[in-house]
């Protein structure tokens, strides 16, 4: 059985979630986006989904200022990890286990992150949002994780935090373990086979045990 897993990056291998809800939260009220939950909603989309689904009535001006101010704060953003994340990783890697980074970043923070964090080096592939064309809740990022892993997807599991990686995983057909991270483990655990507040408890052959279990 050649068992792959799929990481989401934000709120899974890294902390940043919380970063991103205050500067959404902050162009949300500066351009009057009322839309409930609305930091919370994008979670996990890529930025061109996220304009054409909330910004769209905006000006192209307004919408490059948008964009200068994104591309800022992703200069600025920190990269703490997720807790026994990275060790988790390595550990499946050290189990001959296929791992893949599928992300919605941009290229200017997937590059920061990987020259902080090696991830480059770290992950067999990386799928990012210049690879696909239709973004989280579409299965396409995590279809094309299984493909370049060679690796069928009823083998696969993703692990996810957002609501729209959470549905993208399921849509795929994959088993997904959710992270506490950004909602809470009510929230979750109806739409994931188990959830986890990080990854300092589990172990690869808990991965196998989930996977053999499906």
């Amino acid at each position: 059985m050649n068992i792959c897993a799929l990481f989401d990056m934000d709120g899974v291998l890294i902390d940043t979630e919380p970063q991103y809800t205050i500067f959404w939260n902050e162009i949300a009220k500066q351009y009057n986006i009322e839309v409930e939950d609305f930091e919370t909603k994008i979670k996990g989309m890529t930025i061109p989904h996220i304009f054409s689904y909330y910004f769209n009535t905006l000006s192209g001006k307004e919408v490059e200022q948008i964009l200068r101010d994104f591309r800022l704060f992703e200069e600025s953003v920190l990269f703490p990890d997720i807790p026994g994340a990275i060790d988790f990783v390595k550990e499946l890697k050290l189990h001959n286990i296929r791992v893949g980074l599928v992300t919605s970043a941009t290229e200017l923070k997937l590059g920061r992150v990987c020259q902080q964090k090696q991830f480059d080096t770290l992950f067999d592939v990386i799928i990012s949002a210049k690879d696909i064309q239709n973004g989280k809740p579409a299965p396409d990022c995590f279809l094309l994780g299984a493909k370049r892993l060679s690796s069928e997807t009823k083998n696969c599991i993703v692990f996810e935090d957002s609501l729209a990686g959470i549905t993208a995983g399921n849509a795929a057909g994959m088993s997904v373990t959710g992270l506490a991270t950004t909602h809470t483990e009510e929230i979750l655990m109806d739409k994931c086979i188990t959830v986890i507040s990080d990854f300092r408890q589990i172990t690869v052959n808990w991965l196998k045990t989930i996977i053999s279990n499906i």
